[in-house]
């Protein structure tokens, strides 16, 4: 019934929309596209409006803009380099390690105000991307920038930083980036760079890029394509973590209950590390920093002019990752019940049954590699044109469609649960003990056989004890072949957007005209899994398992905006939208209303206020996942363990709603000199989230979501998805930037940066309430936010010579993981000098070397005690990097 009535009001509106439209076969003059394109009066669209405007500095919502000469002169080398040195992204996850990105290594993505990844609309030419289909720790799909478009195509990147659900829809509740790629380029333009990273390990990486633009009358063409290979920087290589915080109690040499915890009677001649009644492991060195990627990304667009009054554009991309990143020779082993050591193993010298508290592989064994492949592809077209009637002026009209698609597949070695625990019986060595534990070691059991595995003779005993390490050799190699598997996962996101909107100007007011834009949008979003047989029956010993699923969410949109010139000096916009999610969602209808003011030429006022709405995601309603998870476990001294944490839908999610506003200003008292700042404030109520597997264990270390092993280890936590109460984040923007003309060259100083007020959380109604800012906020579901991230800048250019020079600081926080110790601040150097030789011969045509190199005093991230030593999510764990470039123009 909600639907239908849902449904109603949405027919009822396209009917008045399509009703309003005028006829569209009128004279109309250029067709800008929705990017930085001119018409003959001059005006374009911009982000965060479907009225066209003089210019960005024409909308009064806060607007930044990186362009491709500021991206040249940061020395980004990829997408990721770019969001990560904005100072309003707080905690996004850029640093495919192990322990925070365990299912998504080798994507990137955005977190605006520590709002979440899914938080932030990414858009790229103005329009959607899909979903990544492989999920981070936490449960939630975002946009993987990484998969959007090459580097070299991008002429720059829109960044609104207040809500904008009113115009774009509800995932674009903390803001929308804007990536705009290059226009009417006509030429051959390559690049190629070579980072290397000194002084520890072997990592380098360089990336090769080629755009090619052509113009056949009507028609340009625009193809761009970049590679990018990377070699691992291991943590063998570049030790952050102590050893205490990598150390597992689950080690081989391993422990056996006899009843009692009882260490290998020979733990430490085979390496292991003693932990009180239990022999260690040291994991620390197994894991990547950095993993081992390639990465092929290409990207094509057409537009033509059909005639003078109708425009056609299209564009294509594809891109595809393969990354492989490091685990533990073996992870542990957690299904306790089936570890049972028989007395009639030859190894045993316990003279009885024994229970194994250990892994597979441990000391001397060799690094585990876990793969992962990304695919995505994405074409959207458009059509549009301008107009002229008497009822709307300097009309335009757009009528898009795209579709994008990403598979994601991931391989991750496991012991298998029957196959290791047959290896310890000697599989039917003895059937009538295998059949009193209810274990079947024959080929009809499917775990034992899948993947054309061959079980061993009978007889064939795996030997957990420190007597098959002797003599720098294993004794179970050839068995720990057939007892590992890969558990495979198979994602799958889609996405197609089908839109229309119609803008111009109504009538005029006093002070000009009055723009109007009216809009109908239809998206369908799609995400699916199938996992290798062995996960679906949850036979893995660690990874535990997952089961295939499958679902689909289709919302229906309408909005509307309308500019108006108060006076000559006071602007207002309003805008509208109204969306429909169906039965699991529900509807909303929210509004914006901004304001700009000009009081002076060399003042600018701004405000803006809006309400936002996000249904629940097909995943959070209808998905699953098993991650991989550190926790802090209070009923045994606090250790650290990596547990699964197996999270599944909640058909009982209500949708969150929001209220954003932003007040700002821009004075410009002397020529060249213009400074900027914003206040912004944020508020959610029953915000959408994964509980933090550390909180379930602190709330009831001992209750019915924590699954323990006899020894009374951690190994399963059971999570879901609930509606927090609530979430508010305030702070401020603030930016300087001065360009001096010198007689010997332009001096430019900037410092732009970030200052958080607030950032409360609450995970309960009438729960208390958790001050999060200035805090890693490991133990809840928040971000790790920093109070004051800052960039300050020094440019000078003079002829065919520039040098930039940056610094980068991130404020000091506290480690709510370990007792609330201090995470040190962080402040890093970059420094790039590039000159444009081609001006040295006199010619036209660009040639540029670069010469540069990024954490100059080769600055370790601050210490974290924690897995891997450090907060992925904030810092970078590389040192110094020396970067070469050339790029040439022909």
């Amino acid at each position: 019934m909600i639907y239908a009535k849902s449904a109603f009001k949405l027919s009822c509106a396209t009917t008045a929309l399509i009703m309003s439209v005028p006829t569209l076969a009128q004279d109309p003059v250029a067709a800008p596209s929705n990017t930085e394109v001119e018409t003959a009066e001059n005006t374009i669209l911009v982000t965060g409006s479907r009225i066209r405007r003089q210019s960005q500095a024409d909308l009064a919502s806060p607007l930044a803009t990186v362009g491709s000469e500021a991206i040249a002169d940061i020395g980004a080398q990829n997408i990721g380099e770019i969001t990560q040195s904005l100072t309003i992204n707080s905690g996004a996850q850029n640093n495919p390690d192990a322990f925070t990105q365990g299912g998504t290594t080798g994507t990137s993505n955005i977190n605006l105000r520590g709002l979440g990844v899914a938080s932030t609309l990414i858009l790229l030419n103005g329009k959607r991307q899909t979903l990544s289909s492989s999920p981070t720790n936490d449960g939630i799909n975002f946009v993987d920038t990484s998969s959007l478009v090459p580097l070299i195509a991008v002429e720059r990147v829109e960044i609104l930083k207040d809500g904008a659900s009113s115009l774009y829809g509800s995932d674009a509740v903390a803001g929308v980036v804007n990536f705009i790629t290059r226009d009417n380029y006509e030429g051959f333009l390559v690049s190629g760079e070579y980072t290397e990273h000194l002084g520890f390990g072997d990592y380098s990486e360089y990336n090769i890029q080629g755009l090619a633009g052509f113009q056949f009358g009507d028609l340009n063409l625009l193809t761009a394509a970049s590679y990018v290979d990377r070699s691992p920087l291991t943590t063998a290589e570049r030790r952050l973590s102590q050893p205490a915080d990598d150390t597992s109690a689950l080690g081989n040499p391993g422990t056996f209950f006899t009843p009692g915890p009882t260490p290998d009677p020979d733990c430490v001649a085979g390496g292991g590390i003693p932990l009180g009644p239990f022999c260690g492991f040291d994991f620390g060195e197994f894991f990547n920093l950095v993993p081992d990627e390639q990465r092929l990304t290409l990207f094509a667009s057409a537009d033509a002019d059909l005639s003078d009054r109708v425009r056609f554009s299209a564009e294509v991309g594809y891109s595809d990752n393969e990354a492989v990143r490091g685990n533990s020779p073996t992870f542990p082993f957690l299904q306790l019940g089936q570890a049972v050591v028989p007395t009639f193993n030859p190894n045993n010298p316990f003279g009885a049954n024994v229970v194994f508290f250990g892994r597979a592989s441990g000391t001397g064994g060799e690094v585990s590699p876990a793969s992962f492949e990304s695919t995505t592809f994405r074409v959207a077209t458009s059509l549009e044109g301008d107009f002229d009637t008497s009822f709307l002026q300097n009309g335009l009209w757009n009528v898009s469609l795209t579709f994008a698609d990403n598979n994601f597949t991931a391989n991750t070695e496991d012991t298998v649960t029957d196959r290791f625990a047959c290896a310890l019986r000697g599989f039917n060595a003895s059937p009538a003990f295998n059949a009193a534990t209810g274990l079947d070691c024959t080929a009809s059991n499917p775990n034992l056989t899948d993947n054309g595995a061959v079980i061993p003779a009978d007889g064939t005993f795996f030997n957990p004890f420190a007597t098959a390490l002797a003599g720098g050799t294993n004794a179970n190699a050839a068995l720990l072949d057939y007892i590992t598997e890969f558990a495979t996962s198979n994602r799958e996101s889609e996405l197609l957007v089908a839109e229309a909107f119609v803008s111009g100007e109504l009538f005029e007011l006093p002070a000009g005209p009055l723009g109007i834009a009216v809009g109908v949008q239809y998206r369908e979003q799609k995400i699916s899994a199938t996992f290798d047989d062995i996960s679906d029956r949850d036979g893995f010993a660690f990874l535990i398992g997952e089961q295939a699923f499958a679902g689909s969410q289709d919302v229906y949109a309408i909005y509307g905006e309308v500019a108006a010139p108060i006076t000559d000096w006071l602007d207002v916009q309003l805008a509208l939208r109204f969306e429909d999610y169906g039965a699991d969602g529900g509807d909303t209808l929210d509004p914006k209303i901004a304001l700009l003011a000009r009081p002076t030429d060399w003042l600018s006022l701004r405000g803006s206020y809006s309400t936002s709405f996000r249904a629940p995601s097909t995943f959070q309603l209808q998905g699953q996942s098993t991650t991989l998870q550190q926790v802090s476990d209070p009923a045994n001294g606090g250790a650290n363990a990596f547990v699964a944490v197996r999270a599944v839908g909640n058909a009982a999610l209500t949708p969150e709603s929001s209220t954003a506003y932003n007040i700002g200003a821009t004075v410009n008292p002397i020529s060249g000199l213009e400074i900027s700042a914003d206040y912004y404030n944020f508020e959610f109520d029953d915000a959408i989230v994964q509980t933090a597997a550390q909180s379930i264990v602190n709330a009831d270390p001992n209750g019915p979501n924590i699954v323990r092993s006899p020894a009374g280890t951690i190994i399963q936590v059971n999570n879901s998805y609930v509606n927090a109460a609530s979430v508010q984040t305030s702070g401020v923007d603030f930016s300087v930037r001065y360009a001096i003309d010198a007689a010997f060259g332009t001096i430019t100083p900037s410092f732009e940066g970030s200052y958080v007020f607030d950032y409360e959380l609450q995970t309960s109604v009438g729960g208390a309430v958790i001050d999060g800012a200035g805090n890693r906020n490991f133990t809840n579901f928040g971000s790790p936010t920093p109070e004051l991230r800052f960039n300050a800048g020094l440019q000078f250019e003079t002829g065919a010579h520039s040098l930039n020079i940056f610094g980068r600081y991130i404020d000091s926080y506290l480690d709510d993981q370990n007792g609330g110790a201090d995470i040190d601040s962080d402040f890093r150097v970059d420094v790039q000098y590039s000159v444009a030789i081609n001006e040295f011969f006199d010619r036209d045509k660009l040639i540029r070397l670069t010469v540069g190199a990024r954490n100059v005093f080769n600055e370790l991230p601050p210490v974290v005690a924690t897995n891997g030593g450090f907060d992925s999510r904030v810092h970078d764990p590389r040192g110094a990097l020396f970067t070469v470039g050339l790029t040439g123009e022909f």
